[in-house]
């Protein structure tokens, strides 16, 4: 009688015994061979986009302002070189700001030199012409040609529409004239006038000036604190660089004790993070007490509402009350998680110093960031480039604008060399052709909306794509070492680079398919964002629940499917099989162990992210001490307008240099717990099958006696 077969776990099969498996498998061939097909052919095809868009594109139309005529402002050889502001003739007529930084706004723009800095009509420069020519002088260049004295009627003048009818007092701007809006005693003015003449014979006030330019006032409000951020960036790049500098100095050293003294570090780090905290809650503690008594220091953030001066919030008690609880609460988390954490932290010890004796032995592993970050900048320069060039494809469109808006040809494309000779010019006196954008009617410009989407999303597969090469490239080096049975030994030569050579010559397709899903989950979520935003207005409730819903399904989805690819690509660089079979192993193998999956990651994710914290908030303190001019005994800072601007600035840089270098610790650690699961597997630790990792770290991890084996550390 035949024996029953025994169906398929879930688990899948555990591995077996295998005497010939000496680490990353060296016969393999190529995988996921059609997927490598269309990531080349889309690699192809966006190299042709970018040519296409840098044909067609221009991006002086993003760097200099257009005119009516769509002649550039400031553009060097031609006319307009020392004409690099625009002006509007009235501004009156824009309905929105948004259409004058769009260059759509209905009225005459021309390039000038220099914004006007007083209020002056035309009329005003007809009377005096013959006593006094200054006045005139002044007013012509803000025509569109010069005129050697006022001769032609204000009517006629508008309706010739060579010159505004009258000038105010304006700022450049985004290399445009916009009115020098400015706040006397709580009263809106501009110039220091609330009332002038428009030239029209009617007499206009400030307020009726803001609301033509409502949102640009907004942008104008902000026109100060722009410039002062600029200020003080110019004032202390060099400091940011020195910060950055010893960040990456300090992650490096950190990495490099760690191979040492693994536990000692750790505990250093505890209480680095622990002092940070501290130093914070006694700093806001001081700045609490420092302001009890002083004036305005009791009001409420509510009470001044928003501001866009940051320095009044920190002139508030409450301000610092809330900083010093919320770092409170964190202090007390951290202690907590130590007190609950400290069997396991134990094992995270145990796997970093494992990790550390890797790094030890494939010490190039450490440089592998900076590739990364070369690759990811080229990814990132080629979409920017791409994206503007794109944006900034087409011929200039002009289009029929009437002054009153009673024209039955409104917003009809028009030709500007012979619109004064057509019939629409006859049928709408005073209507203007003018440029209103970039675009046209060819097919290449039809689809240049498909083409910003085929650019997004061939740069999030190419990103997804340099990632999961950086983690398959790792994986295979500290592969390498871990099934070494004699360490160093056995480590082959060069083991970074091979699995570089492996991961690029045999695996391409299989990478792209793992990054392709990332992509098209991060497309998905783009769109829901995009969705959101354009019909936040028009939603009801059951509908923003719903879109609530599913960008916490794809957003989960993202990160199931990136713990998944990592694990897949650990599995693709030790058996070298195709994504779906090694992700399925990979799936298999973790649930198998999803005790020790419990215990390994998320610990050991916590220990990396201490020492991020760390390093973040030993250059954080210093920046911070610096830039407030804390140190003058030792080193004079500089003179700033907002300390914050360069110390989140130091401070968000050396969290992205801290995460670069611990990322390889992150992904030695990953590495070295799949061959852990895989060889407690495989071998039993006799001495037929002896165990390939360490006996202190299996000690730890599995209770299974070992059978002394004779393996250097």
């Amino acid at each position: 009688m035949a024996k029953k077969r025994k169906p398929p776990s879930i688990k899948g099969d555990p591995r077996t015994f295998d005497p010939d498996f000496k680490g990353p498998v060296i016969n393999r061939s190529c995988t996921d061979v059609l997927c490598f097909i269309i990531f080349i052919l889309f690699i192809i095809g966006y190299i042709i986009l970018g040519l296409l868009a840098w044909l067609h594109g221009d991006p002086r139309r993003v760097a200099y302002p257009t005119d009516s005529q769509g002649h550039f402002c400031g553009q060097k050889g031609t006319p307009n070189e020392n004409k690099s502001i625009l002006f509007y003739f009235n501004l009156f007529s824009c309905t929105s700001p948004s259409v004058m930084v769009n260059l759509q706004c209905p009225t005459t723009q021309i390039c000038v030199s220099k914004c006007p800095e007083k209020f002056l009509t035309y009329v005003e420069t007809q009377f005096p012409f013959e006593k006094d020519k200054k006045s005139w002088t002044y007013y012509s260049q803000f025509c569109k040609s010069p005129f050697p004295k006022p001769e032609k009627s204000l009517s006629q003048i508008l309706m010739d529409d060579d010159c505004p009818a009258a000038i105010f007092p304006s700022k450049p701007f985004l290399q445009r004239c916009f009115p020098d809006f400015s706040s006397k005693n709580g009263t809106l003015t501009v110039g220091n006038k609330t009332v002038f003449e428009d030239g029209k014979g009617k007499t206009r006030n400030a307020v009726e000036l803001r609301t033509a330019a409502n949102s640009i006032n907004k942008v104008l409000d902000a026109k100060s604190i722009g410039m002062k951020l600029f200020e003080d960036y110019a004032t202390t790049w060099y400091w940011i660089l020195i910060g950055l500098t010893i960040a990456m100095l300090l992650s490096w050293s950190f990495l490099i004790l760690l191979r040492f003294t693994a536990g000692f570090l750790f505990w250093i780090f505890i209480l680095g993070v622990i002092g940070v905290i501290g130093y914070g809650i006694w700093h806001c503690y001081k700045e609490y007490n420092n302001l009890q008594g002083q004036q305005n220091a009791h009001l409420t953030i509510y009470d001044i509402g928003i501001q866009t001066d940051i320095r009044m919030y920190f002139q508030l008690r409450q301000t610092w009350f809330a900083f010093m609880i919320i770092l409170c609460i964190l202090e007390a988390l951290v202690i907590l998680m130590l007190i609950f954490l400290r069997n396991r932290i134990r094992i995270s010890i145990a796997l970093l110093k494992e990790g550390s004796k890797a790094i030890r032995y494939v010490p190039t592993t450490l440089i592998y960031p900076a590739l990364t970050f070369v690759f990811l900048s080229i990814c990132i320069c080629y979409w920017a480039v791409t994206a503007v060039y794109l944006a900034t494809s087409g011929v200039p469109i002009y289009k029929i604008i009437a002054p009153a808006g009673q024209c039955k040809y409104e917003n009809e494309t028009c030709d500007p060399e012979i619109f004064n000779t057509t019939e629409m010019s006859r049928a709408c006196p005073g209507a203007q052709c003018i440029f209103a954008f970039y675009g046209g009617k060819s097919i290449y410009h039809q689809y240049i909306p498909t083409f910003h989407v085929f650019n997004l999303f061939v740069f999030l597969w190419l990103i997804n794509f340099v990632i999961a090469l950086g983690q398959c490239t790792l994986a295979g080096a500290f592969a390498s070492y871990y099934w070494a049975l004699k360490k160093p030994e056995d480590i082959p030569p060069y083991p970074l680079f091979t699995a570089f050579g492996r991961a690029i010559r045999y695996h391409t397709g299989s990478l792209a398919f793992g990054s392709l899903i990332l992509a098209l989950i991060q497309i998905l979520r783009i769109v829901l964002e995009y969705l959101d935003k354009r019909f936040k207005e028009s939603q009801n409730n059951i509908s923003k629940f719903c879109q609530c819903c599913l960008k916490c399904c794809f957003w989960c989805l993202e990160k199931a499917v990136k713990f998944l690819n990592r694990n897949a690509y650990v599995m693709i660089a030790i058996y070298g099989k195709n994504f779906c079979r090694s992700a399925r192993d990979a799936f298999n193998l973790l649930i198998r162990n999803i005790l020790k999956v419990a215990v390994m990651d998320k610990v050991t994710d916590f220990v990396l992210i201490l020492g991020k914290i760390l390093v973040t908030g030993c250059i954080g303190v210093l920046a911070f001490l610096l830039f407030t001019e804390r140190l003058p005994m030792l080193i004079e800072g500089p003179t700033l307008n907002y300390y914050w601007v360069p110390f989140l600035t130091v401070v968000i840089g050396s969290y992205l240099v801290a995460h670069g270098f611990f990322s390889v610790y992150a992904m030695c650690i990953d590495t070295l717990f799949i061959c852990f699961c895989e060889d407690l597997e495989r071998n039993d630790g006799s001495t037929e099958k002896p165990y390939f990792i360490a006996p202190t770290l299996h000690g730890i991890l599995n209770k299974k006696q070992l059978v002394p084996q004779k393996q250097k550390e």
